[in-house]
């Protein structure tokens, strides 16, 4: 296995190292939300959606990047509702050099996926809760998984990998939950009061349900993470974009592909909407690189359909989901394919989801540095800038992912303001211009909190 370099680079983008941690007694109650522990496990299990196997034809609109038609069954326009659960906070994944290793405490299952393979889910009915830890081990394939796994994010977690011809080798990692635990409870409460301002215009927005979350990379607030609606599964658009990319730039850090290998790209790849590949002639091979900056530099759907095939389909992205306990989110439908979102296969996030991905690949717990700095630097080139950047004052540096439809406007991704770097995701339903305005409204007023002096006072 290639063990992968998961100290901090001296980059632009690299996060401040993680102080020590000192936990909460007790979770902080807030007329919204503030989250302070272990998420709720409050999506639906991964599994493959109906027709998931099936990839027709691209025959959608010609502007936007997603058909105007609705996947959605709900009676919020473009919500998919999240089959009922029983809540949970026993989900945690442990990341270790080139891999990582993800339990599910409630279901007792556990996943390892790593540069030498992905085992999928694997049931292990004897495993062992207790004080906050997860235990066991089970066997797949001839190769074993002993694992010791803390439901407290940030913590320390082991994972022992052994086979018939192989000495066993230890893997110890940090423990990542969604949402992470603060590092500093005291100064994450001074961000508490953003979630009441957020909620204000989450209210406000009546014809879009809206959803936000906030969190601290810079340790300003403690690396305090708050959310409002932070469950809202809408429709994804654009913003599943970003766990193409993530997908792929895990296989270069595995040294399975490089970014200098060419993709042949044919007339029968070509679609609409947004991007820039539809305006060349084809067919022609397109490097790696190309396909993964002009996917997020602007949001190209030709790059993102070329880059699902070279990746394997539907599944390896949703490994990728799964593998990070992320329950909301998931890859169903290929760009502007308006069939297959008429037989109810679509693409859905949940803001919550897109902070933990956002949050791990900066905190180097999913891509090397190295790739986190590229993948952030495709970021700063957006060129779809109506939404985070038109709200904020000129020069703020951002580095962000726009998704739209007819029925959803997005926009997520870092705000890099020296000393108060911030993740946010922020997701509407609904039509798309009201969406536009409410996103804006709701970046700006994560913008003013920020740069704003507080008295650390706690909402109530």
């Amino acid at each position: 296995m290639r063990k992968c370099d998961k100290k901090r680079s001296s980059s632009l983008f690299a996060p401040r190292p993680h102080v020590p941690l000192r936990w909460l007694a007790a979770a902080v109650a807030l007329v919204v939300v503030a989250t302070t522990g272990p998420a709720t496990a409050d999506g639906p299990d991964h599994q493959t959606p109906p027709g998931h196997g099936a990839e027709p034809a691209n025959d959608g609109p010609a502007d936007g990047d997603g058909p105007a038609d609705e996947g959605g069954r709900n009676d919020e326009p473009g919500v998919e509702p999240a089959p009922e659960r029983a809540p949970t906070s026993e989900v945690s994944w442990l990341s270790f050099p080139g891999g990582v290793f993800a339990v599910d405490s409630l279901g007792h299952t556990v996943r390892y996926r790593a540069c030498d393979g992905d085992t999928g889910r694997v049931a292990d009915p004897d495993m062992r809760v207790a004080a906050g830890v997860a235990s066991g081990e089970v066997t797949v394939e001839g190769r074993s998984f002993r694992y010791r796994v803390p439901l407290i994010g940030r913590g320390a977690g082991t994972l022992v990998v052994s086979g018939p011809h192989a000495q066993p080798v230890e893997l110890p990692g940090v423990v990542v939950t969604s949402p992470q635990p603060p590092t500093d409870p005291v100064e994450g409460a001074r961000l508490f009061p953003l979630s009441g301002q957020l909620a204000r215009v989450v209210a406000d927005a009546t014809v879009n349900p809206s959803g936000a979350s906030v969190r601290d990379l810079s340790g300003r607030y403690g690396d305090q993470q708050i959310s409002v609606n932070g469950a809202l599964r809408p429709k994804a658009a654009s913003v599943i974009k970003l766990w193409i990319l993530v997908e792929l730039l895990r296989r270069v850090d595995c040294g399975q592909v490089s970014l200098d290998d060419g993709v042949l790209v044919t007339p029968a790849d070509v679609v609409g909407g947004t991007g820039q590949l539809q305006f060349e002639t084809f067919p022609q091979e397109v490097t790696l690189y190309r396909l993964a900056r002009y996917l997020i530099k602007y949001s190209d759907n030709v790059a993102a359909n070329v880059l699902i095939t070279y990746l394997g389909g539907f599944a390896p992205v949703n490994a990728l989901v799964d593998s990070m306990n992320q329950r909301s989110t998931i890859l169903a439908r290929r760009m502007l394919d308006s069939a297959a979102a008429q037989r109810g296969e679509e693409n859905y996030t949940s803001p919550d989801d897109v902070v933990s991905l956002l949050g791990a690949v900066w905190d180097g717990e999913i891509l090397t540095p190295t790739s986190r700095d590229l993948m952030i630097g495709f970021m700063r080139e957006q060129t779809l800038n109506t939404k985070i950047p038109a709200a904020l004052p000129p020069g703020v540096p951002v580095a962000h992912k726009t998704g739209d439809l007819p029925d959803a406007s997005h926009d997520v991704g870092y705000y890099l303001i020296p000393g108060t770097e911030t993740a946010v995701a922020f997701l509407t339903a609904g039509p798309m211009a009201t969406g536009d305005e409410t996103v804006r409204r709701m970046a700006r007023t994560v913008y003013d909190f920020l740069v704003t002096p507080s008295v650390g006072a706690v909402e109530e």
